[in-house]
């Protein structure tokens, strides 16, 4: 089994590296992708960079040219979702590019030709990834929901309001996640992920952004890896 262990920043997968023991560094693309060890495991680590299209390409990069088995994505993100709070983590059951549209031709948020606007999660590797978080952040809500990707980062309270008002369920707002969706579903590989709430995604989002992703998800992100190999 090879494990694709994905962040957005170096900054979300600086812990996560420092937990390989044996890697070696192999650049595809402008990337650099981290193949090694982990509980045993293989692993390969690799920032899939900040968007959709860098995140789709990282994506393909990992299915065609390094053959993982599934993939995790790991990092933070805005909470959108009533009661989910700093500091909490969100495993997706489903992504959603919030700034599809392309409308009337389509429905507004269906991906043209695929006949659908959510992509699910793979539920083995979701409810794996559910319970490695509840055993690393014992002291962190875990929830379960809708995760929404875009090209942009949501900062301001209107942005969060349309969103709730379109997608009533969204739980979190990012901007890699349903890429990498998208993509594992068109290879059939199994996807997952997992996002610690490192703001409300309102007017406020950006202040000591780099500061929480260092010192309290990049942890949160290792711990949880650790427990999700250590257990499947």
């Amino acid at each position: 089994m090879k494990t694709a262990i994905v962040s957005a920043m170096r900054e979300e997968l600086a812990a996560v590296l420092a937990l390989l023991p044996d890697e070696q560094c192999q650049r595809v693309a402008g990337r650099d992708f981290w193949v090694g060890h982990l509980h045993g495991q293989e692993v390969v680590a690799v920032l899939a960079r900040i968007g959709k299209v860098a995140a789709a390409t990282t994506a393909t990069l990992l299915a065609e040219r390094f053959r993982v088995d599934r993939v995790v994505f790991t990092g933070v993100a805005g909470g959108i979702g009533s009661g989910v709070s700093v500091g909490d983590a969100v495993v997706a059951n489903a992504f959603l590019q919030h700034d599809m549209d392309a409308s009337p031709l389509f429905p507004r948020h269906e991906v043209p030709l695929y006949g659908m606007s959510r992509f699910e999660a793979d539920p083995a590797l979701r409810d794996a990834l559910v319970q490695a978080a509840r055993q690393a952040l014992p002291h962190a809500q875990v929830h379960e929901g809708l995760i929404v990707s875009g090209d942009r980062f949501v900062s301001s309270s209107a942005e969060v309001r349309a969103l709730r008002a379109a997608l009533p369920d969204v739980l979190a707002v990012e901007m890699e996640g349903a890429a990498f969706a998208q993509v594992c579903h068109d290879f059939d590989l199994p996807f997952a992920a997992v996002r610690t709430i490192s703001d409300r995604a309102d007017e406020a989002a950006h202040r000591d952004f780099l500061q929480f992703v260092r010192t309290v998800a990049s942890p949160a992100s290792a711990a949880i890896v650790q427990a999700l190999l250590a257990a499947t």
